[in-house]
């Protein structure tokens, strides 16, 4: 055999070797790691665990990534959980990556309406904040603060007491009847609606719903159970329309921050949703109308869940 033939063959092989040398070292290396992904998202939060740096939150739909659902994070910064609590609307940054997902940028949602009547009634608290404290008669109450007792008139007329639902979780809402905008006082009803379905086998044994309306002189209890029956509500126990005097309501309103007052014939007021605990302390304090019902109905599955405990 030639000298140069055995040459070209020896190359041949130096060749073959030196791919399949790379092809095994690109099978041994780790592939480049997929970019971060990462999504806008907000939620409520059901419960916060510090020592594993993680929250339990109902989370609205993420477009192109998940449904809205009940998940458990953990943040990337332990110190964005200070201050944090149960029941707050948070906005955040979701990062998912091959093997993990985390949340970062975590911030309380505040709440902002392009519609006049809740930043109004909302300007007219910040006023009554700056006013001196002598004609301060009800100062808002705070989260974790027992909620004193208050009497109002059902619309069946029965008298209703805060206190006889000791032991039990409170849920209340703010309204009037002739309200013309269905995003405010409806969508608050509404969102009861679908609570009192979702927790039917609760109602009344271990969940009250509290819808106390802000315009005594026109809503009385008649009027109150025409619009009860919007959702059959006349009809089901542990849900009250509430009506009472107008000092007695101003009082409650003032409580939970919620603002109103009449303009030719009108209310501008504020929308709020309240949760309290078994033991009458107010756990949460829903500003505006951006939570969905199921978030409404997943907090409050987290509260009559660990009333259980």
């Amino acid at each position: 055999m030639s000298l140069a033939l055995t040459e070209k063959r020896t190359r041949r092989k130096t060749r073959a070797i030196a791919v399949c040398a790379c092809a095994l070292l690109l099978i041994l290396l780790p592939l480049p790691s997929r970019a971060d992904q990462r999504y806008a998202a907000s939620g409520i939060i059901l419960g916060i665990d510090l020592s594993q740096h993680t929250l339990n939150i109902s989370c609205k739909e993420i477009p192109g990534y998940m449904s809205a659902m009940v998940m458990s994070f953990p943040a990337r910064n332990p110190t964005e959980l200070v201050g944090l609590l149960p029941g707050k609307m948070i906005d955040f940054t979701l990062v998912v990556s091959k093997d993990s997902a985390v949340i970062e940028s975590i911030h309380i949602h505040a709440f902002q309406s392009g519609d006049q009547e809740p930043m109004a009634a909302r300007q007219l608290s910040i006023l009554g904040n700056l006013v001196d404290s002598h004609t301060a008669v009800t100062p808002p109450l705070t989260i974790g603060e027992h909620v004193p007792d208050f009497s109002l008139v059902s619309q069946n007329r029965q008298s209703v007491k805060l206190s006889q639902f000791a032991g039990k979780v409170v849920a209340l809402t703010f309204l009037y009847t002739h309200c013309p905008l269905s995003n405010f006082c409806f969508k608050l009803s509404n969102n009861f609606g679908v609570v009192q379905k979702r927790f039917a086998d609760r109602l009344d044994r271990d969940l009250i719903l509290l819808s106390i309306s802000f315009d005594p002189e026109h809503d009385q209890p008649e009027v109150l159970a025409q619009y009860a029956q919007n959702w059959k509500a006349a009809e089901i126990k542990g849900w009250y329309f509430l009506t009472g005097p107008v000092p007695e309501v101003q009082k409650i309103t003032l409580e939970f921050g919620m603002n109103f007052w009449q303009d030719e014939g009108l209310f501008v007021h504020g929308l709020h949703t309240v949760i309290l605990d078994r033991d009458g302390r107010m756990l949460a304090n829903l500003e505006g109308n951006e939570f969905t019902p199921r978030q409404l109905g997943d907090l409050l599955q987290s509260v009559l869940d660990k009333a259980r405990n």
